[in-house]
């Protein structure tokens, strides 16, 4: 049986419905169009919220809360949109990484290696989708799409905060 004319199926980057985001739109959902990488988008939207925290003094919490609650809130509206384009939770969407990036490392010393390590360590979660992450991946819309990430950034978060108060660790920050 052949889909309807304008639907695909989800997350591979071809049209789903007929409404087109607008150019802000997908950059601003995209992680700065990083979610039109041909592989591994969100890993590529992970290096872009990197990027944006080495930022000299994004780390400061008024800085960084300041921009992490404009990018959720935001975000949603975005993520919202795109889907109706694309289809749920679709690869083009990376703002939620970069958002997970800022979470992972919020409170942390800035450095090379607690970034890499929230890097690999927020990768990893996000692949393995730990409770509740996994329940807002497979809820509809934005909210869905941002919380999961955020939910992921919270246990990278408190992973790194453990791991860096262990004495051994500690040195190397």
């Amino acid at each position: 049986m052949l889909a309807p004319a304008g639907s695909q199926s989800p997350n591979n980057g071809t049209p789903k419905g007929p409404v087109e985001p607008s150019f802000l739109v997908k950059a601003f959902a995209s992680g700065l169009f990083s979610g039109y990488s041909p592989v591994a988008s969100g890993t590529v939207g992970s290096l872009v919220g990197l990027a944006i925290y080495f930022i000299p003094g994004f780390e400061q919490p008024y800085y960084i809360m300041s921009a992490s609650v404009i990018v959720f809130l935001g975000g949603i509206k975005a993520a919202d949109i795109m889907e109706l384009r694309y289809g749920h939770d679709p690869a083009e969407v990376t703002i939620d990484e970069v958002l997970g990036m800022w979470f992972s490392l919020f409170l942390l010393p800035k450095s090379v290696l607690v970034a890499a390590s929230g890097f690999f360590i927020f990768r990893i979660l996000d692949i393995l989708k730990p409770f509740p992450a996994k329940k807002f991946d497979e809820a509809k819309g934005g909210f869905g799409i941002m919380m999961d990430d955020v939910v992921v950034a919270f246990y990278t978060n408190l992973i790194l905060q453990i791991l860096f108060s262990i004495p051994i660790f500690k040195q190397y920050i």
